[in-house]
């Protein structure tokens, strides 16, 4: 089976670390390697978290790296329904053991630049945090960027309201401007938004087929995602679970059946007003027939479950 080269950028907290697991998990990936973001949690510590599940997986030889800090034109301060939604440690305040290996020298953006110049069309970045990161890299070394075959992002509201304001969702608002950049490049991007992964559903039912599983893995994953689904059930008790949004961004972009896209160009409003990070089409471009981002606007939930489960239960079978 041929394998997709691929670099995570997250800001690990619970869905992220769900991500991760099944990026280990799916044979059809090759991971290269994680850049540690901020967003749910500051970027040192969800570098901290991403060596923990890798160890957790049996995969501590997949390189961590830390890429930028804070948005590239603010400070970054942790909001607290990240604390809440995500636990105080990024993971459901579940202990995991000391990490066996250490972050990467190298600073997370130039891996990515220097990951894009080595494997060109072969490489896919799949950022589900704020893409402050990607667009440092667009802009530090457009040239090689240019090269990256596919851009699957989580993030962005197009067709349903977002969940931070009603216009904006929370990897796009953490760095508006960023974002914009990003969308506005010439790279080829699949957004996996809330359009999408909001139709997505995990419920106990499956946490506890982890559990059954026996492995350590299962259940110290299964004790994070509880975590998860019991603050969605504070949230939205009438879902009876919590929805899979950075799960689905790998999902796609290993197969982007699972989803139907519309083909668009985008831009984030970045003025600071009501509209402030909307994710929405460009009105300079509405006659424009070269587009650059695919919109994904309907999922087929049911199939990727199953493919989340299979490859959730791969990851576990390892250790």
């Amino acid at each position: 089976m041929s394998t997709r080269k691929m670099i995570l950028d997250l800001d690990t907290g619970i869905d992220d670390s769900m991500a991760l697991t099944y990026a280990v998990g799916d044979p059809a990936i090759d991971l290269i390697g994680v850049v540690a973001s901020y967003g749910n949690i500051e970027a040192e510590r969800a570098a901290v978290n991403t060596l923990k599940i890798l160890d957790l997986l049996g995969a501590s030889s997949v390189p961590v790296f830390i890429g930028e800090t804070h948005p590239l034109s603010e400070d970054y301060v942790r909001m607290q329904v990240s604390a809440d939604i995500h636990g105080e440690n990024g993971i459901g305040d579940v202990t995991l053991p000391d990490p066996s290996g250490a972050v990467q020298d190298q600073n997370g953006v130039d891996f990515m630049i220097e990951s894009a110049q080595k494997y060109g069309n072969d490489l896919t970045i799949v950022p589900t945090g704020p893409l402050t990161n990607l667009a440092k890299a667009i802009k530090q070394a457009p040239k090689a960027m240019a090269k990256v075959g596919n851009v699957t992002l989580m993030g962005g509201a197009l067709t349903v309201p977002g969940n931070v304001t009603p216009v904006a969702e929370a990897n796009i608002n953490q760095d508006a401007i960023s974002a914009n950049e990003v969308f506005t490049s010439n790279l080829n991007i699949n957004m996996v938004g809330l359009d999408v992964t909001l139709r997505t559903l995990l419920t106990k039912k499956e946490t506890q087929q982890w559990r059954d599983s026996g492995t350590t893995a299962g259940k110290k994953m299964a004790d994070i995602v509880d975590f998860y689904i019991n603050i969605y059930a504070d949230m939205y008790p009438e879902l009876g679970g919590c929805s899979l949004h950075d799960p689905l961004a790998v999902g796609v972009a290993v197969d982007p059946s699972f989803v139907k896209f519309i083909d668009m160009n985008m831009v984030v409003t970045t003025k600071p007003d009501a509209y402030y990070a909307r994710t929405i089409g460009d009105k300079n471009r509405l006659d424009d027939p070269n587009t650059n981002v695919k919109v994904a606007v309907a999922v087929n939930s049911k199939r990727y479950l199953k493919e989340f489960m299979k490859n959730m239960n791969n990851a576990f079978a390892t250790m």
